[in-house]
């Protein structure tokens, strides 16, 4: 029997059509207006007051622009009018995934970065549903969750940046002090679980916490549990068949696509691609690659087809990595773009 994991992102609230998307029902849209960033402060108005407790009655009621002017405080108007268009875009598609999609073919300016993550679980917890293996889990955060890293003794270490700054606040929680430090940041040393094929069951009482490391140094479990993630995501939402394995250099003189994985891979790689002179520490910044091959390549551009695609992830010069999964919808060399369900 599977196990579950990952309660929090309000996977059970969902429904699912025929092929297996997620439905957005109102009890998951109740659960989102329940989040603290929705729910009105002790100074709120009356009308703020009033339309919470209207659409967690009524979850897809229809607000009305006088409803939206009658609050007193300006921020909340902004905020208000943000939730509501992020709902209606959702409601008006068939399903969470084609939802997600199509956000990007938007202006995304002023969508607050939580809600795309919040879609970004919801998915992956369906893609990922009766999955036994934690390293998996734990790589897919990445997806969805800022990590910091760390490459002290040649090991590269990644870690929840949230869980990161809460344990530095309370005291700390499993094995990893370097972190914090090597971001100059002055607190006690920090201690995270790093995660292994001999520990990771621990993972499934912690999936929640987001307090175990990933371990992505080239050559171990953790490279190739990410590949696992970008070959579902990519399966599930664009229905493209691919294979994914670890790379430690691209020895391809005529490599013919490549996608970054983050913004600071792409302009990097990007860099490299136009023939362009790259500095040593950018290129030090280059974390993991990958090489992504079509089961078929008639589902690839003809110009590019049977070709390997080169993947690149980075971090920053603060050592946070933030992968972005969209690039793995939008940027792939795709004879046809759509979302598999």
């Amino acid at each position: 029997m599977s196990r579950d994991f990952w309660l929090a992102c309000g996977h059970h609230l969902t429904g699912r059509n025929e092929a297996g998307g997620l439905l957005v029902t109102d009890a998951l849209l109740a659960a989102w207006l329940a989040r603290p960033e929705l729910v009105p402060p002790e100074e709120a108005c009356a009308a703020e007051r009033a339309l919470h407790a209207a659409l967690l009655a009524e979850p897809r009621r229809r607000v009305s622009g006088s409803e939206i002017a009658a609050l007193a405080d300006p921020d909340a108007r902004e905020n208000w009018q943000v939730w509501l268009g992020f709902r209606d875009h959702l409601l008006a598609h068939p399903t969470v995934e084609a939802g997600y999609a199509a956000l990007f073919r938007r202006d995304l300016a002023g969508m607050p970065p939580l809600f795309l993550a919040q879609l970004v679980q919801l998915i992956l917890r369906n893609v990922l549903d009766g999955c036994d293996d934690p390293l998996v889990l734990r790589a897919a955060e990445l997806f969805f969750r800022t990590q910091r890293a760390s490459t002290e003794g040649g090991n590269l270490l990644l870690a929840d940046e949230e869980a990161v700054e809460n344990a530095a606040r309370t005291g700390g929680i499993g094995t990893l002090g370097a972190l914090l430090a090597e971001a100059g940041t002055p607190v006690r040393p920090v201690e995270l679980d790093v995660l292994s094929p001999e520990n990771a069951a621990l993972y499934w009482d912690r999936s929640d916490r987001h307090d175990t490391v990933l371990d992505l140094t080239f050559g171990r479990a953790g490279q190739d549990a990410l590949g696992r993630v970008i070959e579902a995501w990519v399966r599930h939402m664009t229905g493209a068949a691919v294979s994914v394995r670890p790379l430690q250099t691209i020895h391809d003189e005529a490599w013919a696509w490549y996608v970054g994985l983050d913004a600071e891979a792409s302009a990097i790689v990007g860099r490299l691609w136009h023939g362009e002179a790259v500095d040593p520490e950018a290129l030090g910044r280059i974390v993991a690659l990958w090489r992504l091959e079509f089961a078929d390549p008639a589902e690839m551009l003809a110009r590019v087809a049977g070709r390997p695609v080169y993947l690149a992830l980075a971090m920053d010069r603060a050592k946070r990595v933030r992968l972005k999964p969209q690039n793995l919808i939008e940027n792939l060399p795709l004879a046809r773009g759509r979302a598999a369900a």
